[in-house]
């Protein structure tokens, strides 16, 4: 095929390549079934009605949101969807009474109108989406409800913004695509990384030609969650350990490979066409299980089966590599990893810890074989959204203000009628190596192509998260 040209910031910007464009039909979305179940395709990738591809957000004055699932991750980001600037929590639902009561009575307390309570049985969130005009619905209940619900928001006339992953098989995923289309609403996977300064600023410095010809990029989730894993109260009925004694696979690979498909205009002039996986042995939970829980615990029943370190090589149209890592059981210092590097430099995030941070060696600026603090291009590179809600962001304390930054312009768009930062396909595309990387180690490490959601369309270079200033009304 012809080369495709690199998009550059300039030209993003600036709107072009989205006339003249045709959808391209079926392409390339194959990959080896497991025994017994459907394909992992999802079937077919038919066009749908018509792609969602640069379609902007219904616009709203006031964005009317609902919350599903008030646990640990849902609970701490209901503040901030009430407070964010033209934005109204109108109801909130979770299967245990007590947390929609505790989250409502919280949110009146600090000076909200008190949203409607839904709760106490699993059919609570679709008697919520039935009843209820919603703009928004956020979902973040456990991974195996994520596309059930996500797709009812979508039927009942909202967008949706779903926590990591917005489904867990590739037939979801699919299903999901063609519900979007379906319905016209949007749904967006809420990853937050995307929105972090250095993750941000990469992706403008990449844009901007400072890596040079980028080729290749290494993102992951490397936390050690040994001790919440094991805490009952952490995870209800521990549903997040007991995807280790069912699965074998890269659960958070979204998690480091958003930012990095940002800073290579995936789905945005390049696209990943296969995917291959390696994991260790599934020796950590077990090794801390021995040494730090109680005899009685329910966990001692379990056998663990995900390897401890799952890595995912990916291969791009372009000819780069993406190296994705994923690892919660392994005493280990947070990190995202973080990297970007080209023909003219590379970038590193999350160095070690005597390091000032973020850090680059570009030319023609290196000498020595010394690094350059990246904070020498921050006023070039620092994203509008910094600059603009940064403070309030950080003031805000969610993961250092990444959270909240993804909720301002998440209203923000919708407010003003944007396309959306993160669309269904990069949603979909992030998220499909949870599923395939398990494929592929049951296959013995085997290369599977990679399923194109935009039917072609990646071709196109269009506007991403690298996006123009905009002002909240």
């Amino acid at each position: 095929m012809p080369d495709i040209p690199t998009p550059s910031r300039r030209t993003l910007l600036g709107g072009a390549g989205l006339a003249g464009l045709t959808v391209a039909a079926a392409a390339g979305a194959t990959g080896a079934a497991a025994a017994g179940s459907a394909p992992l395709t999802g079937g077919s990738p038919l066009p749908g009605p018509a792609s969602m591809l640069g379609v902007p957000f219904a616009q709203r004055d006031t964005v009317r949101i609902g919350l599903i699932g008030l646990g640990q991750r849902g609970g701490s980001m209901a503040s901030g969807w009430a407070t964010i600037p033209g934005a109204t929590v109108d109801a909130v639902c979770d299967i245990r009474a007590d947390r929609a009561t505790r989250v409502a009575d919280s949110l009146a307390g600090a000076g909200h109108a008190r949203p409607r309570e839904y709760r106490g049985d699993d059919t609570a969130f679709q008697r919520m989406l039935d009843e209820v005009e919603l703009d928004l619905v956020y979902v973040a209940t456990p991974w195996e409800f994520h596309h059930a619900q996500g797709k009812a928001a979508l039927l009942a006339g909202a967008n949706a913004i779903v926590e990591l992953p917005v489904a867990t098989e590739i037939d979801e995923l699919w299903d999901l695509v063609r519900t979007v289309e379906d319905t016209r609403n949007h749904l967006l996977l809420s990853e937050n990384t995307c929105y972090g300064r250095n993750e941000l600023a990469m992706a403008r410095a990449s844009h901007a030609g400072l890596f040079g010809d980028v080729t290749n990029g290494h993102g992951g989730y490397l936390h050690d969650l040994r001790k919440l894993l094991f805490d009952e109260s952490a995870y209800t009925d521990h549903w997040r350990r007991r995807w280790h004694t069912t699965h074998n696979r890269s659960f958070y690979a979204m998690h480091g490979l958003g930012p990095i498909a940002n800073a290579l205009d995936i789905n945005r002039g390049d696209r990943i066409t296969t995917i291959r996986a390696t994991a260790t042995a599934p020796k950590a939970l077990a090794d801390y299980r021995e040494r730090f829980v109680p005899r009685g615990h329910p966990s001692w029943s379990e056998t663990y089966v995900c390897g401890d370190l799952v890595t995912c090589l990916h291969d791009t149209e372009r000819g780069r590599v993406v190296r994705t890592e994923h690892d919660v059981s392994s005493p280990r210092p947070y990190s995202r990893i973080n990297s970007l590097s080209g023909t003219r430099g590379l970038f590193e995030d999350y160095v070690p810890v005597r390091s000032s941070g973020a850090r680059v060696y570009v030319e023609p600026d290196h000498s020595d074989d010394q690094w350059r603090p990246f904070d020498a291009f921050g006023s070039e590179f620092d994203h509008w959204l910094w600059t603009t809600a940064g403070e309030e962001a950080v003031a805000s304390g969610g993961h250092g203000g990444i959270d909240y930054l993804l909720q301002w312009r998440t209203v923000q768009a919708i407010r003003l009628g944007l396309v959306p930062d993160i669309d269904v396909y990069d949603s979909a595309t992030w998220c499909a190596p949870v599923p395939l990387s398990e494929e592929s180690l049951r296959q013995g490490g085997a290369v599977l192509e990679f399923p194109d959601f935009t039917r072609g369309r990646w071709r196109e270079l269009r506007q991403g998260i690298d996006s123009k200033q905009e002002e909240m009304p």
